[in-house]
């Protein structure tokens, strides 16, 4: 008998919290929360923005090498390949556009070198060239904000329009570049 009024007693007790939770988180819940919404007007300042000025970069190496953007980006692709073949060539080539001389006009320009000739039983391996590592340092320092140099064909008087605004806008990223750096060694 004294169980079964612990028991019952038990029963009833857990019924009464299961109610009361279901009452408290329902919308039987008479009172309202209230909330007070706030506007974050923190910003996070991103950790790597190499790309910001890619477009302007890419334009002043078209423009300072003759490379077409094809060109330029097959030789980024190289340049982390290291030793490759033809082969490796022509599958990053089927991504960009239709050139079925790319590679004859970067061995020809001396861009790409040959790094093994051909033997009987092994294939010819290609490195990029002196030059070609030269431009490629080059371009990764403009992207971590090196200054532009001002002796391109770009900065002559009797340029086109694109070339005036692409000129424009080195002018200004070489402005801050140095700004920034004077404000470092304070």
């Amino acid at each position: 008998m004294y169980f079964e009024f612990i028991r019952h007693t038990l029963f009833i007790n857990t019924k009464l919290i299961v109610l009361y939770i279901y009452h408290k988180y329902t919308k039987f819940n008479k009172m309202p929360i209230k909330r007070k919404l706030t506007k974050n007007y923190s910003r996070k300042e991103p950790g790597y923005d190499y790309m910001k000025y890619w477009r302007v970069i890419r334009y002043w190496a078209k423009d300072n090498w003759g490379l077409t953007y094809g060109e330029l980006d097959m030789m980024f692709f190289l340049y982390s390949e290291g030793i490759f073949n033809k082969t490796q060539f022509d599958e990053f080539n089927q991504l960009l556009g239709w050139d079925r001389n790319r590679f004859g006009r970067l061995k020809k320009d001396e861009w790409i070198s040959v790094w093994r000739t051909r033997d009987k039983k092994e294939g010819t391996l290609y490195e990029i060239s002196y030059k070609g590592k030269r431009m490629i340092k080059n371009l990764y320092d403009k992207l971590n904000g090196k200054e532009f140099s001002e002796g391109s064909k770009m900065f002559n008087v009797n340029v086109s329009y694109n070339d005036k605004m692409y000129r424009n806008y080195i002018k200004k990223i070489n402005k801050s570049i140095r700004q920034q750096q004077r404000l470092s060694q304070e």
